[in-house]
């Protein structure tokens, strides 16, 4: 599993698209398109799995049996056993769950805190020096390098690498959120709202958030799908979720000895991992192709 680094050119709110996100016009322009329909399916189906996973799997997800330890796909066990004898469909139920909690949670508070600083950097010029270059220094270190360290001083674990997630999901928010809001703050009505004495706060969260809102939506939902892949690697190497926990990345680990002649162990955990990285990269593609007119002329 490899780690993209490249982050995506923001698109900045404009009078066609800033504060539209939640228009029925918005919405009807995105049920157009088949892409973004079906991953926006699959993501509502692997989510509603997760969130069931404990009273819909079949068979105990922790349950050892080493007769059936490595049996191929088959009616009693639909995608085989593990080299537990663990049933895979269990596992890979409770695996979504984890792997999906861990990087909403991360993307969510990443989001946040950084959402925050690119705000207050673009408002609050005298403090945009000080953020942005914080910012700039934690963009220069990869992003698995706050998984290494987190996880030496926390030990590994689903906590630290949450923490690692979050970590890692501030800067690059921090950025967009400050080009977009840079972008609003040059419109007439916030000299206006600062003219007839509005408070700043109220500036920032009743007008600059809400324009840059579509902009931050679409980039967490990009994001979201990149965070779920480095949490995935993560747990690869051995610093997310420890055994016997059920995590998508744990149990593509888990099944790398048994490739040659058991390679359902791995793949299918691999598998699903692609899948939901590429749902998550084809919402947010059609979103902000929805959101940002330019990009259609």
């Amino acid at each position: 599993m490899t780690e993209t680094s490249a982050t995506p050119a923001p698109f900045l709110p404009n009078q066609a698209a800033t504060g539209r996100l939640l228009r029925p016009s918005i919405w009807r322009k995105l049920s157009r398109d088949k892409a973004a329909m079906l991953a926006a399916v699959f993501l509502v189906v692997v989510v509603a799995l997760g969130v069931l996973a404990p009273w819909i799997t079949p068979y105990d997800p922790y349950d050892n049996n080493l007769r059936n330890m490595l049996k191929p796909p088959s009616a009693a066990f639909w995608l085989g056993n593990d080299g537990l004898g663990r049933d895979m469909v269990s596992r890979l139920l409770f695996g979504i769950r984890t792997t999906l909690t861990m990087g909403i949670i991360a993307v969510a508070a990443g989001g946040s805190i950084g959402a925050v600083l690119g705000l207050l950097a673009a408002y609050f010029r005298r403090l945009e020096g000080p953020i942005m270059r914080v910012v700039d220094v934690l963009l220069s270190f990869p992003s698995i390098l706050f998984g290494l360290a987190i996880a030496a001083v926390l030990g590994a674990g689903t906590f630290s690498i949450t923490i690692a997630l979050t970590v890692a999901a501030v800067p690059a928010i921090a950025r967009i959120t400050r080009a977009a809001a840079l972008v609003v703050m040059q419109q007439e009505y916030i000299s206006a709202c600062r003219a007839i004495g509005m408070s700043d706060g109220r500036i920032i969260f009743r007008h600059l958030l809400p324009n840059c809102a579509s902009t931050i939506f679409v980039y967490l939902t990009l994001q979201l799908g990149q965070t779920i892949l480095l949490g995935a690697a993560l747990s690869f190497i051995g610093l997310g979720a420890q055994p016997p926990t059920a995590e998508l990345g744990t149990m593509a680990a888990d099944g790398r000895n048994f490739l040659f002649f058991a390679p359902h162990v791995s793949t299918i955990p691999s598998f699903a991992i692609f899948l939901i990285v590429l749902a998550f990269n084809v919402l947010g593609d059609a979103l902000r192709d929805v959101l940002d007119p330019r990009l259609r002329q």
